[in-house]
């Protein structure tokens, strides 16, 4: 009998592993609190129509079954990445600026370390995108929204506990034949009414979870570098941008009105800078000002 017992362990054991529970159902749905990483203050924050042009670098491999902040597991071969602010996780595309080629990633974890990177990758998904294992590149991102939502509604949420509501009772509907109006008779002679056709209702598709991992597939576009510069603050008084770019001044800053609305913005920045090289240097020249928001951005 033990015999029997332990072979039918060793059966369900194999099971199991030829039907590994996904990544995703190990983990939540988080935002997490302000935090510092690599000399830079980042403020999560849920974006489901995030679109944003920066760098992006490769993360380690050797972070292979390490646990990422939302408790999924990461796996350097499958399609992951790291954002320091948007809700995780949350289903990205991502074009390689400089080569064309597109992607889609899961992202679950916090990152990259590196101040000036937007994005943190996988080595495979750096790799199917043309970027070395040591590498950078420019690229665009974009949160797939509807995708990006049914991962939000599906997962556990530790931040914000679900409250359970109970249905209030409905009282008994009694019916009672009532004898019929004057004439209705005569009506009915010649004809009832014809019957109201029944109102149907139309359930809402509920959005298709994403498979997990995520397909390899690459899409070609078209290559389309933007320029480098690097931003130090945004502010809604042109005073306090210009007392900013004081504290810059040896990294020849200026002030620069933007967005629309009724109420005009102004940004500290610098550049545009010729590689990637020259515009890391003056990032680090920002952080030794004290000014921990420092942005490495692609503007095309």
């Amino acid at each position: 009998m033990k015999a029997v017992a332990a072979l039918a362990l060793a059966l369900l054991a194999t099971g199991c592993e030829r039907n590994p529970t996904p990544a995703a159902s190990a983990g939540r749905y988080m935002l997490g609190q302000p935090y510092a990483m690599g000399g830079v203050w980042s403020y999560p924050r849920e974006d489901f129509a995030l679109d944003e042009a920066g760098i992006a670098a490769v993360l380690p491999r050797g972070m292979a079954g390490r646990r990422t902040a939302n408790g999924e597991t990461y796996d350097p071969d499958r399609l992951l990445g790291a954002h320091r602010t948007l809700q995780l996780p949350a289903i990205l595309s991502v074009w390689n600026l400089e080569n064309g080629r597109e992607i889609r990633i899961r992202v679950n974890d916090r990152g990259p370390a590196q101040p000036g990177r937007i994005l943190g990758l996988s080595p495979r998904a750096a790799q199917l995108l043309g970027i070395g294992p040591a590498g950078a590149a420019q690229v665009r991102i974009r949160v797939e929204t509807a995708q990006s939502r049914a991962l939000a509604g599906s997962l556990p949420d530790a931040e914000t506990p679900r409250l359970a509501l109970a249905t209030a009772p409905r009282a008994a509907v009694e019916r009672e034949a009532l004898p019929p109006l004057p004439g209705a008779r005569e009506a009915a002679g010649r004809g009832a009414a014809p019957a109201r056709p029944a109102a149907v209702a139309v359930a809402e598709a509920a959005p298709e979870l994403p498979p997990d991992p995520l397909p390899e597939t690459v899409v070609t576009r078209y290559a389309a570098r933007g320029r480098l510069v690097v931003e130090a603050g945004t502010f809604f008084r042109r005073d306090l941008a210009a007392r900013q770019a004081a504290r810059l001044a040896g990294l020849a800053p200026r002030v620069e009105p933007f967005g629309g609305g009724r109420q005009p913005q102004y940004r500290v920045v610098m550049g545009p800078y010729p590689d990637l090289a020259a515009a890391d240097r003056i990032v680090a020249g920002v952080l030794a000002a004290g000014l921990p928001e420092a942005r490495l951005l692609v503007e095309q």
